[in-house]
């Protein structure tokens, strides 16, 4: 007799039960999140620089290093969790591409933040940079905007794409029965705060707002389509969706307090508007971690 298989092309069960609350998953992405991601950076500056000089990797590179390993597993134990078969073959490739993505962006972003002790500027573009401009020759400047390439763009693109794709195949399994349907739990309310706080960080310093909408408009798109088949969220999708809301209305708030800013208005120009978090504390609380003397 054939025993099925949990990657094959359904499960017995696949019938919309309601999944309970995966706390101990959540808990754990959550912090490691902000310890890992948020925090990086933040242990780069506090921490001695005797204890990591400039030419070897940072406190916030073991950091990144680590989230690089962590994020990943703890991604596909919450697609195992799903009560649903989801499609195996793309969460495959976008774990692999996050994981390609995240770690180009760690080198980029290891040197990017370096650069903040030899006076470099995160408000100003990299040729507005006074310590870039003046180098000599000029061809290297094309080598620093090359790196700011590769850390602001392709190794964004390459982590975030996939990132936000994970959650939105796991949403589309976090779907029951109406009269079953779950309550968002205590502890998951809780954890929304915090959840939240760390998209919004995501979302503005990595400059992705619009991937990160278009997720959220697939996820309400998703729940009316369900709804109408007599499905409803359970609690984890709901805690999903919840801590995406919250997180729009911190962006509004986030643009709104720099709104009449004008010097990042002049570094983020066009329609959307979203400084960086990073880009913020460059323009007005670097003076607080003085540039390093030079040797």
């Amino acid at each position: 007799p054939s025993v099925p298989s949990r990657h094959g092309a359904g499960k017995a069960e696949d019938t919309f039960k309601t999944a309970p609350f995966h706390l101990d998953l959540w808990f754990y992405f959550t912090l490691q999140n902000w310890v890992l991601d948020f925090g990086r950076p933040i242990a780069m500056i506090i921490l001695p620089l005797e204890w990591f000089p400039l030419n070897k990797p940072s406190a916030g590179d073991y950091f990144h290093m680590a989230y690089n390993v962590i994020t990943p597993f703890l991604l596909l134990k919450l697609i195992e969790r799903s009560p649903r078969t989801l499609p195996r073959s793309m969460v495959y490739v976008s774990i692999i591409t996050f994981v390609m993505g995240a770690s180009i962006h760690l080198v980029g972003d290891s040197v990017n933040h370096r650069l903040i002790f030899s006076g470099y500027q995160h408000h100003l573009s990299v040729r507005e940079n006074p310590i870039i401009r003046n180098l000599r020759p000029e061809s290297l400047i094309d080598s620093f905007e090359l790196l700011y390439y590769y850390d602001e763009y392709l190794g964004h693109s390459m982590w975030y794409i996939p990132f936000f794709l994970i959650l939105f195949i796991y949403f589309s399994g976090c779907f029951t029965a109406a009269p079953q349907r779950s309550r968002i739990p205590v502890p998951a309310l809780l954890l929304l705060g915090p959840s939240s706080l760390y998209y919004w960080y995501l979302v503005t310093e990595g400059q992705i707002f619009i991937l990160y909408i278009f997720t959220f408009f697939a996820m309400l798109a998703l729940v009316l389509r369900q709804r109408r088949k007599g499905l409803a969220l359970d609690s984890n999708g709901l805690f999903l969706l919840l801590s995406f809301l919250l997180t729009l209305l911190l962006i509004a708030a986030w643009v709104g307090w720099l709104w009449d800013d004008q010097t990042l208005r002049k570094k983020y120009p066009g329609v959307i508007y979203i400084p960086e978090p990073w880009a913020f504390y460059s323009l007005h609380m670097s003076t607080l971690h003085p540039a390093a003397p030079r040797q």
